[in-house]
């Protein structure tokens, strides 16, 4: 089995699947990522080819477009790396890519018999008809009853019919993709159910799985903060509340957090508060008059806050933020209706009681006062209720929730699971479904096996 692993990001959601496939016997598996990429270190011997795109986006490219550009610039980058390979004679039987960026935008054009096999995380949808500014009538919406995804969703950030065309232009990239590979696999059925329905049928649900194996609770789990203050696991003295995303952003609910926050502190005297996170953003917008998220909403509601209870940790080697979910005595996780973060099933993994926002991705993994406890979202006052709700419960309830948590994170995602079914998913034979890439009514060329590394040497010319 030849098989070649794109990820703009490498390995990203592929790390454990590309170090097992690598060290199989019979597999020949290569890495392709940016120069940006962390790789895979721990194994030295993979081998990992890095692109670089040859310039950036054009300045007077029309903002609509920028995006579509920038995937192109990946896409022509990857596509050297691609006949150069085929060039020395190498030739992968399955391409399993993160499409995102546009690297597998001529992937076919260099190998047409590969099967192509995308990671669909994600397509953009917004509420239709939403004139020129604030989305209409959807304004009053329930956001637990909200039937779109992201866009929109915040009232706090209200979208406009700009930000709705350039979502409309930043899908072309993600039509293409669509049509261009075998297979489709989501992650969850509600980041299916984002695609189009005329592409649905390509795509299969499989998670690629979290590390349940080296998760679970530790009732000896200690953390000792910066500032030296130390938490153990179960202490009813110093219960802790803990928060944690990639980075402390409105997508995954931090201003409705910290808002909740002052209250939490005043009827929790002695609850500490573990906050994990980077300042960067992951998605969504910067603030405005503000370095992050984090700085803005500490301007905001920072002088309510205990400083020696409230401690925001950063981002954290794996092992420190292992030791911050086994402590937890509440952990929440917020989101809008987006990608299912990695953490909140890890926290279930790590028997975590878990209050999360009650929408349609969190309530795929969630069962409302089964497996965890959902929140109205964006309703710091809902948050402050749940989460004391939470840190009351008797401690045969509580020991219930964190149980099944535990349990439904260990039938659903193990990675052994999501590897198995990936594989399957690379290995099966081509059937007729497969030649979706061949072009049709209105598309544009066929695959052009014929082309060869002189076809980019001039860096614009494809």
């Amino acid at each position: 089995m030849k098989l070649l692993i794109i990820h703009q990001n490498f390995p990203g959601q592929f790390k454990h699947m590309a170090a097992e496939w690598w060290r199989r016997s019979g597999w020949d598996v290569i890495g392709i990522g940016r120069d940006t990429a962390p790789g895979l270190p721990n194994l030295p011997g993979f081998k990992l080819i890095r692109y670089q795109p040859h310039r950036g986006v054009g300045k007077a490219q029309h903002p609509y477009l920028r995006r579509m550009e920038d995937a192109v610039l990946h896409g022509q980058a990857v596509a050297r790396v691609l006949l150069q390979l085929k060039a020395s004679g190498w030739r992968p039987d399955t391409i399993l890519a993160h499409p995102g960026w546009g690297e597998t935008l001529y992937a076919k054009d260099v190998f047409p018999d590969a099967r192509l096999v995308h990671f669909c995380e994600w397509f953009y949808n917004a509420p239709g008809g939403s004139g020129s500014g604030s989305g209409g009538d959807r304004q009053g919406l329930d956001r637990a009853a909200w039937p779109y995804a992201d866009v929109g969703f915040d009232p706090e950030f209200p979208t406009r019919f700009d930000d709705h065309a350039r979502i409309r232009s930043w899908n072309a990239l993600h039509l293409l993709n669509l049509h261009n590979c075998d297979l489709g696999i989501s992650p969850t059925q509600w980041q299916k159910a984002q695609h189009p329905r005329e592409y649905q049928h390509k795509i299969v649900v499989a998670h690629e799985g979290i590390a349940t194996d080296h998760l679970g609770p530790d009732p000896q789990a200690l953390f000792r903060t910066p500032s030296g203050e130390v938490l153990r696991a179960n202490d009813p003295d110093k219960p802790v509340i803990t928060y944690v995303a990639r980075n402390l952003e409105p997508y995954r609910g931090f201003h409705t957090f910290m808002r909740a926050l002052p209250a939490l502190q005043r009827e929790h005297k002695t609850a500490h508060t573990l906050i994990v996170g980077g300042d960067d953003v992951s998605y969504g917008s910067r603030p405005q008059g503000a370095k992050s998220w984090k700085n803005k909403m500490l301007t905001e509601v920072g002088h309510q806050l205990d400083p020696r209870r409230t401690h925001f940790l950063g981002k954290l080697p794996y092992a420190g933020y292992k030791k911050v979910l086994q402590l937890s005595s509440a952990h929440v996780y917020l989101s809008y209706p987006f990608v299912l973060s990695w953490s909140c099933l890890e926290a279930m993994a790590t028997g975590c009681l878990v209050v999360g926002s009650d929408v349609a991705p969190v309530r795929e993994a969630i069962r409302d006062e089964l497996s965890g406890l959902l929140v109205r979202p964006l309703d710091p006052h809902a948050l402050v209720v749940r989460v004391n709700a939470a840190l009351g419960l008797p401690a045969e309830r509580a020991q219930d929730l964190r149980a099944c948590a535990l349990q439904q994170a260990q039938e659903r995602w193990p990675q052994g699971r999501g590897q198995r079914v990936f594989e399957g998913l690379l290995t099966a034979p081509a059937t007729a479904g497969d030649a979706s890439h061949q072009p049709g009514p209105g598309v544009g060329l066929k695959p052009s096996p014929a082309l060869a590394v002189k076809d980019f040497v001039q860096e614009e010319t494809v």
